[in-house]
Parts: structure tokens; C-alpha cells; sequence
């Protein structure tokens, strides 16, 4: 169990995404921010759907949320709120141990999507402040991937 639990907070930190939990078929992958992995030159089921949100450009992103508070944890599909509204939701969520914060994913409104705005993650009867980061939260270059 504990090995399982370290492999999902830390491939929260390097922002790798997760069948079932980041992504599944409720979002597309532009949205997901894996647009990368979309062949535009083949022909797929959904192609023009796709074309159509990459053309007007995507309404939610998945993003990664910092707690403030170092000691705060969550577990995942708590609200996400913006100026006291629910915005979203948190997909996964996990303590990052190597950057000493909890790491909440969710899929928040574009506007709300840029890196250092704050937001709330409601957990029972507490919010939590969070902000917006961008990713991965840890080794952005990949050195040590290639180390």
C-alpha cells in the first residue's frame, strides 16, 4: 500500500496523468492538457468535436493546486471554490513529500486556470486556501529523469 501510495503523489508532482482519476471520457484531451498525444493527421472517432474545441479553444483546464497550509490534506472530489462559487472539483489529490505540500488536481473554468490564481478547496466543514501552479511541481527540466 505504501508503494502504491508514494507512485500516485509522485507522479502528482511531475504532473503525469492517470487513466480514471485525471483523465477518462467525461474530458477531452486538450482540456486535459495532453493535446500532445492527439495524431491530427489521422482520422478518429470524435476528430471534428476536437478540432472544433481546439478552434474556439477549451472551457475548463486540468490544473494542479497547491495548498497553503502544509499540514492541510485532502483526498480528492472535494469543491473547488472562486469568489465564494463552486468552480470544479479536486480529481486526485495527494501530499507531495518532495515539495512538502498537498497537490490537488481539478479541472477549473480557463480563466481560473492561470498560474498564482487563488482558490478554495472545501474539505467538510473547512476551506483551505490553494493557489494555481503550474507543472510539474517538481523537476520542471527533467534532469533527473535523464540523470
Amino acid at each position: 500500500a505504501a508503494g502504491l501510495g508514494a507512485f500516485d503523489t509522485l507522479r502528482l508532482e511531475k504532473g503525469y496523468r492517470l487513466w480514471g482519476q485525471d483523465i477518462h471520457t467525461e474530458y477531452d484531451p486538450l482540456s486535459a492538457g495532453i493535446g500532445f498525444a492527439v495524431r491530427w493527421a489521422k482520422d478518429f472517432q470524435g476528430k471534428a468535436a476536437l478540432q472544433a474545441i481546439r478552434e474556439r479553444g477549451v472551457a475548463r483546464r486540468l490544473v494542479p493546486m497547491l495548498l497553503d497550509d502544509p499540514e492541510a490534506v485532502v483526498l480528492g472530489k472535494e469543491p473547488v471554490r472562486a469568489g465564494g462559487e463552486v468552480v470544479g472539483s479536486v480529481t486526485p489529490a495527494g501530499y507531495g513529500y518532495t515539495i512538502g505540500r498537498c497537490i490537488a488536481y481539478g479541472y477549473l473554468p480557463a480563466e481560473l486556470a492561470a498560474e498564482g490564481t487563488k482558490v478554495e478547496v472545501e474539505y467538510f466543514d473547512r476551506r483551505y486556501r490553494a493557489t494555481v501552479a503550474s507543472e510539474p511541481l517538481f523537476d520542471p527540466k527533467g534532469e533527473r529523469l535523464k540523470g
